[in-house]
């Protein structure tokens, strides 16, 4: 008996992968800001907004029969952009400032980790293969980009590092994430989720540098410049770049002798 190889709806985790991550998170912090400070919505108004396309795009992600490269990668960038207008919602418009809302960000992150646990026994991307499982799936992909908006925010507003500190230590975070990945037997599903967790506050963190004043140490690029740029790129990457899904463990099937 072998077991047959299904492939799933999500992308294979690769470098690519890790790239365009890294890129939509960027665009997610420029883009969340040009329509909550930029076009004056608020952080209310807009993460409302947001959660509005997030819903929709998870929705026709869950209901396509497969993996389709521009439709994942719009849901990230629906996910990331709602997660940079909730995170300062959290921290800014309820009043519990950054740790306060870094820690229930967390808190609501593991709890959809751990429903998810513990409904399929598993956490592992490479089990999203019903709409079941990519539901938590995409719940707990909200959940990560919010708190790492709130994770980035928190390191470079408070801490006296400043946009390209904070970008230095979350990228020192992600180098030694990979070294363990390469060197060491820790699993995989706890690195892969560390992984993406820490690539939103690096991509905040460079957002925030692209866009923020001068005086505050960024660089002063218009939001909506800034944004169409990474769309671009992020466009160019898909396009042009190989993407698989993943695969998984299907039902063992019999195998000709």
């Amino acid at each position: 008996m072998a077991q047959a190889i299904e492939r799933s709806k999500v992308p294979e985790v690769t470098f690519v992968f890790w790239i365009i991550k890294i890129l939509a998170t960027t665009l997610g912090e420029t883009g969340g800001d040009a329509v909550s400070m930029s076009m004056n919505l608020g952080y209310a108004v807009s993460s409302f907004i947001f959660i509005g396309i997030f819903a929709v795009a998870v929705i026709a992600q869950i209901a396509a029969k497969k993996f389709y490269p521009f439709l994942y990668w719009l849901v990230v960038i629906a996910s990331t952009t709602a997660g940079t207008t909730m995170a300062d919602f959290a921290d800014r418009s309820l009043g519990i400032g950054y740790p306060g809302g870094a820690s229930l960000l967390f808190v609501l992150l593991m709890a959809s980790l751990a429903a998810w646990y513990w409904s399929a026994g598993s956490i592992s991307v490479n089990t999203v293969s019903t709409p079941k499982i990519e539901t938590f799936y995409w719940v707990a992909i909200l959940f990560s980009q919010t708190l790492g908006t709130a994770l980035g925010d928190w390191m470079a507003d408070t801490n006296g590092l400043g946009y390209e500190g904070g970008a230095l230590v979350f990228g020192a975070g992600l180098a030694l994430i990979a070294a363990a990945y390469f060197y060491t037997s820790l699993s995989r599903t706890l690195l892969f989720w560390a992984a993406f967790i820490l690539t939103r506050p690096l991509g905040a963190t460079l957002g925030d540098l692209l866009d923020k004043p001068l005086d505050n140490g960024g660089l002063a690029f218009s939001r909506f410049y800034a944004s169409a740029i990474l769309a671009a790129v992020i466009i160019a990457c898909v396009a042009l770049l190989p993407q698989r899904a993943g695969a998984h463990p299907g039902k063992p099937q019999p195998t000709s002798i």
